[in-house]
C-alpha cells in the first residue's frame, strides 16, 4: 500500500471478494529522504499516513517493512553506476524485480501469506495450453504497467494479483468514491520516488557525491563542436541544455564514457532501426529459440512497433524494427509484445549509435 488510490482500490476489492487483507507499506528511501515535499508521493511519512488511513477505514491490519537496505543497493546504488556508465536506467523495473516481487514476496511468503496484490495496471493469467502463467497489458491503455513488469518469473506472477487491471483509472477513482477512501482524490505521485523534481543530475551530485567530469561535445565526424559539463546531464535524444549555438538544432545521439564525450547530430540522426539487448526474461516461452515477430517497446511511453527478435545466446538478442525509432537509449528496457501478452523483454545494450565511436579531433 504506497498511499495512492490504486492499491488503496486494490485492498478494497481483495477484501470484497473474501481475501483476508494485510495492508504492508514498504519503506524504501534513505532516512534523510522521507521529507514528502521534496521525494515522490509513494514513499514519504505522509504516504504512510495515509496507507494507515485507508487500512483502518477497510478495517484491515497494516504494517510497516524497512527495506532502506536492499532498495540502496539494488535500485539507487544500480542508477547512480548506470549514469556514470552513460547509460539511462528505469529504477521501476529494478524495484519491481529486486524488492517488490522478490524481497518483498519472500517476507510475505514467511508470514505465511499467500499472494501479494499490487495497484499495478496489468492482468496476469494462467494459460492452460501453453501451461504458463501470462502477463498482459492493462485494459486501459493509458495507464497500462506491463512494460515496468516484464522481469517476473513465472513463480511470481502465480503468486501474484492485480484486480485492478480489468479497470480504467477512472473506474477506480469512482470506486474509491464509493468506498469512501479518504484517498480518492490523491494526485498522481512521480515516476522516480527518489529523484526531486526528476533532476536525476542535481541527485547524482547531492546524494551520490558524483563529480562531474566535464568533457567534448563532438560530432559524427568527431570534429570538436564544443565542451559538455559531464555525461551525467545528458541522454540519448536530447536537445535543450546542450549549449551550442548552431544553424539548426542539435540532439545527443551517443555518449562514450570511455573518452568522456557526448555525440551529437541532426535530428534525423537520433533515429535507429536495430538494438542488442541481454539479461532477457521471456514470460509467454521458457526461452527464446527461434526468430520471433513482436511489437516492441524501447520506452515507457514508446508506442510498440513491429521488429524482429533473433536469439544470439540465452541471455542476448538482437532487435530489428521495420521502422527507425527515436532515441533508442542503452539503460532503458525493451519489452515485447504479441497482442496483449508480454512475450518478455531485455535490457538495451548496444544501438545503432553505439557504432558511432567517433575519435575527437
Amino acid at each position: 500500500m504506497s498511499g495512492g488510490v490504486d492499491s488503496s482500490v486494490t485492498a478494497a476489492l481483495l477484501k470484497d471478494e473474501g481475501y483476508e487483507v494485510i495492508g504492508v507499506t514498504m519503506q524504501i528511501l534513505p532516512k534523510d529522504q522521507t521529507d514528502e515535499e521534496q521525494f515522490g508521493g509513494c514513499c514519504g511519512l505522509d504516504a504512510i499516513e495515509d496507507a494507515k488511513r485507508v487500512a483502518n477505514r477497510l478495517g484491515i491490519p497494516h504494517y510497516v517493512l524497512n527495506f532502506r537496505k536492499i532498495f540502496r543497493e539494488k535500485v539507487i546504488s544500480n542508477f547512480c553506476e548506470e549514469y556514470r556508465q552513460g547509460r539511462t536506467p528505469n529504477p521501476c523495473i529494478r524495484c519491481n524485480r529486486y524488492i517488490k516481487f522478490d524481497a518483498l514476496l519472500k517476507k510475505a511468503k514467511g508470514l505465511g501469506v499467500d499472494y501479494i496484490a499490487t495497484g499495478h495496471y496489468a492482468r496476469i493469467e494462467y494459460d492452460g495450453q501453453r501451461k504458463r502463467w501470462l502477463l498482459k497489458k492493462g485494459v486501459d491503455s493509458k495507464k497500462d504497467q506491463s512494460y515496468v513488469l516484464y522481469v517476473m518469473t513465472q513463480e511470481q506472477l502465480k503468486q501474484t494479483l492485480m484486480p485492478i487491471g480489468n479497470f480504467t483509472k477512472d473506474r477506480v477513482r469512482q470506486i474509491a468514491k464509493e468506498k469512501d477512501l479518504p484517498v480518492a482524490n490523491k494526485s498522481e505521485s512521480q515516476e522516480i520516488c527518489f529523484i526531486q523534481d526528476n533532476d536525476y543530475g542535481k541527485f547524482l551530485k547531492e546524494y551520490a557525491h558524483e563529480k562531474a567530469k566535464p568533457g567534448l561535445i563532438v560530432n559524427k565526424e568527431g570534429e570538436i563542436i564544443g565542451e559538455h559539463k559531464g555525461i551525467i546531464f545528458y541522454t540519448v535524444g536530447q536537445r535543450k541544455r546542450i549549449g551550442i549555438t548552431s544553424k539548426e538544432p542539435l540532439y545527443v545521439i551517443a555518449l562514450d564514457r570511455e573518452r568522456n564525450t557526448v555525440v551529437v547530430g541532426k535530428r534525423e540522426d537520433v533515429y535507429g532501426d536495430e538494438l542488442i539487448a541481454n539479461d532477457t526474461n521471456f514470460i509467454a516461452m521458457r526461452e527464446l529459440r527461434d526468430v520471433i515477430k513482436v511489437d516492441a517497446k524501447i520506452r515507457y511511453r514508446h508506442q510498440a512497433s513491429p521488429a524482429t527478435v533473433v536469439p544470439l545466446n540465452k541471455d542476448k538478442v538482437q532487435v530489428k524494427f521495420e521502422q527507425p525509432q527515436w532515441a533508442i537509449t542503452p539503460g532503458q528496457a525493451v519489452v515485447f509484445y504479441n497482442g496483449d501478452i508480454v512475450v518478455g523483454g531485455g535490457t538495451i545494450a548496444k544501438t545503432d549509435y553505439s557504432k558511432t565511436s567517433a575519435t575527437a579531433h
